[in-house]
């Protein structure tokens, strides 16, 4: 932990000391981050609140230095010994910030069935790898925010790209090691994903919709048949039992929560590409991109809701059995990111602040994932100070956010290379009386419309008509 401490410092180039403090400040606070202008009282944040906005408003951080950082780090593996990545996207919703640039409508869930309501925000990219096991405990390893006219897939896939090439650069992936498996959720194109990963040592897992058909490959052709050979077999509907046919493999499992789980897996199955959407740019004939169909039933889920099928396409082919339990497993283990992001939001406070800059916006985002790590890293450390009503829990049970409980005593133990501030005084500030000549821009919000082509939302004015008179 110190040695990430270090070099943590060593990637802050400007304002370092009081950004450091700032992420030393998120991990000892007592309870939730609630306002930037709350952490500039916490004790070991040893400056004032001006110095505090003036770092993330002004202050520099060195990000590909940080992302070798976070790859250096000695990550979680699966029972099998290969990496898990999860990539998925989560919202910084910014509803009221009207001069804040570069928002787009970010769709978020709303209280009813099947409700999506679009909500202004800075949707980023995070790319964490998973652990096995119940517990919420993640290792996020990269965040991107998207920009207006950003494919999520696109990005994803660059990011993915990047990462991996820093992983093998660390030895975390060695010849001869199990290919990286990275999974994603239904938002994703997980075909084009797995299409754009090719040449890398990946496989690609993720969730398709239930209303999706699917492609065979092409049967023999028989001798004296005239004309173009078809690219395509017969379809493969999710939705009509009767194309189904015989699974390549199926299992059968019995789980804690969910009762019996049945898996039942097709292999070399490909959907019918067209030159549309992302695909509009690709010359030539499209490929033809096989994988393993999975479907998921369980016999009951714990909320009491009745279970749906779940629909997972896997980049490989040939599936066994002991392959297929593995990877809707590891599927399930996607959902620990979601964890991590709600301790981003609700616990470290990453989306309270109201930073105007979408620069200043990535710097908050990467001090919280630079505190996580340490979270994380003084794991087998913390001492567990639970409350009054909480269970007893073993050290290797404790979770982030009562590791983050002791971080304040473990804080000393190791370095801490900011340095003490300097003596100052407030500048004088505005004159009384005299207002505000230079007012900030407003801007509007980005829609995504098509891949690679935005358009601004024009909003209706609300001033009222006057009434006719007389």
């Amino acid at each position: 932990m110190s040695r990430f401490r270090d070099e943590f410092y060593s990637c802050l180039t400007r304002r370092a000391d009081a950004l450091f403090e700032l992420a030393d400040a998120v991990l000892c606070a007592d309870g939730p981050v609630r306002s930037l202008v709350e952490l500039s009282l916490v004790g070991e944040h040893r400056r004032g609140h001006g110095a505090l906005y003036d770092a993330l408003s002004a202050g520099r951080v060195d990000v590909a230095r940080l992302r070798r950082a976070l790859a250096m780090v000695r990550l979680p593996r699966a029972a099998d010994g290969r990496l898990v990545l999860a990539a998925d996207l989560t919202c910084w919703l910014r509803p009221d910030a009207h001069t804040s640039p570069q928002r787009i409508l970010c769709h978020t869930y709303g209280r009813g069935k099947d409700q999506h309501i679009p909500v202004p925000g800075r949707p980023y990219s995070v790319i964490c790898a998973l652990e096995t096991g119940r517990n919420s405990w993640t290792a996020p390893l990269d965040a991107l925010r998207l920009a207006p006219g950003d494919d999520a897939a696109t990005v994803t896939a660059r990011q993915a790209r990047e990462l991996v090439e820093r992983l093998i650069d660390a030895g975390q992936w060695t010849d001869g090691d199990p290919e990286i498996l990275i999974v994603v959720d239904a938002g994703y194109d997980v075909p084009r994903l797995a299409f754009l990963l090719k040449d890398l040592p990946v496989q690609v897992l993720g969730r398709m919709r239930s209303d999706r058909v699917l492609r065979r490959g092409v049967p023999p052709r028989e001798p004296g048949v005239r004309g173009r050979p078809p690219r395509h077999g017969g379809e493969f509907v999710f939705g009509d039992p009767a194309t189904w046919n015989t699974p390549d493999a199926q299992t059968v499992t019995a789980t804690r929560l969910y009762g019996t789980a049945v898996a039942r897996a097709w292999d070399r199955l490909h959907p019918r590409l067209t030159h549309r959407s992302a695909w509009t740019a690709q010359l030539g004939a499209l490929p033809v991109i096989k994988g393993t169909v999975i479907r998921l039933q369980v016999e009951h889920l714990s909320s009491g809701a009745t279970p749906k099928p779940v629909w997972l396409w896997w980049s490989g082919t040939d599936a066994t059995t002991v392959q297929v339990d593995r990877l809707w497993q590891a599927f399930l283990r996607r959902f620990d990111i979601e964890h991590t992001f709600r301790l981003f939001k609700q616990t470290l406070g990453w989306t309270c602040p109201k930073i105007r800059t979408p620069e200043a916006a990535d710097r908050w985002t990467w001090l919280i994932l630079a505190a996580f790590t340490q979270l994380r890293l003084a794991r087998p450390l913390a001492a567990d100070l639970r409350r009054p009503w909480e269970k007893p829990t073993p050290p290797d049970k404790l979770t982030p956010a009562r590791v983050r409980r002791d971080f304040r005593h473990l804080r000393p133990k190791a370095t801490c290379p900011a340095g003490a501030p300097k003596l100052t005084q407030p500048g004088p500030g505005r004159p009384p009386g005299r207002k505000n000549s230079q007012p900030t821009a407003r801007y509007d919000v980005h829609t995504v419309s098509k891949p690679g082509s935005t358009k601004r939302r024009t909003k209706k004015s609300t001033t009222p008509r006057p009434r006719r008179t007389g």
